[in-house]
């Protein structure tokens, strides 16, 4: 961990396109909310294989337009050169300078993957259009991607992507103190040297949290799913026990090193500001 002790925290939020214009006013009000708090940036997702391309780039204006930096999540899967070439100058164009650049899933019902195949091949794509414009993030998984054959190669698919170019990385999240620093002290080892940023999900539906673990191969710890499950249908009980979890693992990441903390808001402003609050973030 002693690698990322040089760099100073940095806070980011994370937000999805809304699919109505309902939405779309509701997330406007959350970013100005979150906003006061004085976030580093934003990052606005991207469907599988560019799905939600269109709302995505919406988005990103309106958080432009309240005074944000924000990051478009830009994924490769189902891409051609030309329609990512043509969204990146679309993206400089409009005054952004980050990326999160990803593989991204494939869409149901598509076999070939497109021009691109890994998310470094997309960083190396980024820098031959638009050099050091952009500062990229990446995809880390503490607990190691889903699909990895093993946890090295799915480390040396991480070493490959920074090699490409990228600045930093955002993790996957996790509830798992030492997934986190044993991944890091693993890419020290390596030789990657960028900051490694954990990604933080609050807990405010178990059930809900359970569907996404699944699904993105994130672990929830024997312990920790038993004492949710045990709510039952109690939320509030749920919240509170998920918001003391959660903010003693941020607590004990920014006390090891961690350079920052990125949260998955799920476009809500409420379980966000409470983590940011009870931890001081705005002193730090």
């Amino acid at each position: 961990m002693e690698s990322q002790k040089k760099y100073p925290p940095a806070f980011s939020f994370e937000f999805f396109p809304p699919k109505t214009e309902e939405g779309r006013t509701k997330l406007r009000a959350t970013c100005v909310e979150l906003g006061e708090l004085g976030p580093r940036y934003v990052s606005v997702t991207y469907g599988a294989g560019g799905s939600t391309q269109e709302g995505t780039y919406q988005t990103v204006k309106d958080i432009l337009a309240v005074g944000l930096e924000c990051a478009p999540h830009l994924s490769c899967i189902g891409s051609s050169r030309e329609s990512l070439r043509e969204t990146l100058q679309s993206y400089v164009a409009l005054g952004v300078t980050r990326i999160v650049a990803l593989r991204g899933d494939m869409p149901s019902g598509m076999r070939e993957a497109g021009e691109f195949h890994y998310a470094n091949e997309l960083v190396a794509f980024i820098r031959e259009e638009t050099g050091d414009h952009f500062h990229i993030e990446v995809a880390a998984y503490p607990e190691f991607h889903p699909q990895a054959p093993s946890s090295a190669n799915d480390l040396q698919n991480f070493r490959r992507k920074i090699a490409a170019g990228a600045n930093a990385a955002i993790t996957q999240y996790f509830y798992s103190f030492d997934a986190y620093t044993r991944f890091v002290e693993d890419c020290e080892r390596l030789g990657v040297d960028v900051p490694i940023v954990p990604g933080i999900m609050p807990i405010t539906n178990y059930k809900q949290l359970a569907r996404f673990s699944e699904a993105a191969g994130a672990e929830i710890p024997r312990w920790l799913r038993l004492r949710l499950e045990a709510y039952g249908e109690d939320l509030e009980s749920i919240r509170a026990f998920g918001h003391e979890v959660v903010a003693d693992l941020c607590e004990r990441l920014l006390a090891a090193g961690a350079p920052g903390l990125h949260f998955y808001t799920m476009n809500q402003t409420g379980p966000t500001r409470a983590l940011w609050e009870a931890l001081r973030l705005g002193e730090r």
